[in-house]
């Protein structure tokens, strides 16, 4: 049987073999690190992006902080790490619907935006969605989420799980309806 002594002096042999495992490093490993970084083709803050269509206003999306990348990725994408908000217009150039989140990325070739947290979409008649994930898919014209989803209305809250609507969010699906409150008119 080992002393007391003798029991502390193992314990201190051990945590250092271990801590000198622990620290040993990998120099194709750090050497990988300084390849794999890539910086942003473009920077911009306090940004702010028209699109239109035949010279009507679609969209406006307004940014604290954008990153392009162009190079050095799989396909070219705009990274919005400190939120974003953005306004659809209708046909008539009126406001129609906005969406807002803390993070989201634009996938150029594929034409798609995602968005994390903190999402809310509201459409024009005052509906509201609220999520962690989004993705819009801007040929489709779609809003997919593949996370929980709360649509506040006048008369109801839905929550669930999963939904598709159309990308003015007039027409939605819940994949997975998980609770329903009815709104009394004094609630509001």
């Amino acid at each position: 049987m080992l002393s007391l002594k003798n029991r502390s002096i193992l314990f201190i042999l051990m945590v250092s073999a271990l801590a000198f495992i622990s620290c040993e490093t990998n120099r194709d490993e750090i050497m990988a690190i300084g390849k794999k970084s890539i910086v942003p083709d473009l920077t911009g803050k306090e940004v702010t992006m028209l699109y239109s269509d035949s010279t009507i206003l679609k969209i406006k999306l307004l940014t604290p902080q954008m990153l392009k990348y162009e190079k050095g990725v799989k396909e070219p994408l705009t990274i919005m790490p400190k939120g974003l908000f953005v306004i659809f217009y209708d046909a008539k150039g009126k406001e129609s619907t906005t969406l807002k989140a803390d993070y989201g990325v634009r996938y150029e070739t594929s034409k798609r935006m995602e968005v994390k947290y903190n999402v809310e979409v509201v459409n024009a008649n005052g509906e509201k969605l609220n999520t962690e994930h989004l993705v819009w898919d801007e040929e489709k014209k779609k809003i997919i989420s593949d996370a929980f989803v709360k649509i506040t209305t006048a008369k109801e809250i839905i929550m669930g799980k999963g939904l598709e609507a159309n990308q003015d969010f007039t027409q939605y699906e819940i994949k997975e309806i998980t609770g329903s409150i009815r709104i009394e008119d004094n609630q509001l």
